[in-house]
């Protein structure tokens, strides 16, 4: 009983937990042929925005750091490339793949993928541990953990899979299941979205939260009813 032995575990740090709304900060992933890990991916990401305090002590990531880093379209070939067309494993994998999914469809790119979610697995099998947080789950385990950091808690999430499938594995509980998160192509910002936004932007003396060309168009539309609704016309 062996488990999966070919796969890629994805994590992802971001600037918030809704697809919809947040970007992904720092890719990691680990390629895993045979069992054993032989490849690792790690990019930084630039969001085109300042993070947000929380996300900042949470994951160690300055915003100065993600400065002059590639965005997420620059980042995307590659990544594609690494990624191919395995079956991604995650703790909360669904999280990692909207992110993606998002990533990837407003790019014009099918990501259809299937996948294995150690968060669900420890749900399941490992009811002597409280939390089932992948820090807790590593004191539990003994794993050495960078947490919040995307490659570090890849790393983990392999070898948390593999202690799982050593204790519990059955074919049923451990198959790769298809992930599936529902996702539309955002348009671009548009020309009088910009203007408009840069006008009450300069009424209120506020600055953009974010590089204003690097939005989407209901980002955009999103953001002038928040400022509307705090600051009227």
């Amino acid at each position: 009983m062996q488990g999966l032995q070919d796969f890629i575990c994805i994590d992802l740090e971001t600037t918030g937990l809704n697809p919809k709304r947040d970007r992904i900060i720092e890719i990691g992933a680990v390629k895993v042929r045979n069992g054993q890990i032989v490849e690792t991916f790690q990019q930084l990401i630039d969001p085109k925005q300042q993070l947000e305090e929380r996300v900042e002590l949470l994951t160690g990531i300055a915003s100065k750091e993600l400065e002059g880093q590639p965005t997420i379209q620059e980042v995307l070939p590659q990544l594609q490339e690494f990624l191919g067309e395995d079956v991604l494993l995650g703790h909360r994998v669904l999280f990692d793949y909207s992110f993606l999914k998002r990533t990837f469809t407003n790019e014009k790119i099918s990501f259809e993928r299937k996948g294995i979610d150690t968060l669900k697995l420890a749900r399941q099998f490992v009811t002597e541990c409280e939390s089932k947080k992948l820090e807790s789950l590593c004191k539990h385990y003994g794993i050495t953990h960078q947490a919040h950091r995307a490659l570090g808690d890849a790393l983990a999430t392999v070898e948390l899979y593999q202690k799982l499938v050593e204790s519990y594995y059955t074919e049923e509980a451990f198959a790769p299941k298809t992930l599936e998160f529902k996702v539309k192509k955002e348009s671009p910002i548009t020309k009088a979205q910009k203007e408009r936004l840069t006008l009450l932007l300069a009424k209120h003396n506020l600055n953009p939260k974010c590089d204003i060309a690097s939005m989407t168009k209901n980002e955009a539309s999103r953001y002038m009813d928040q400022i509307l609704a705090t600051y009227g016309r």
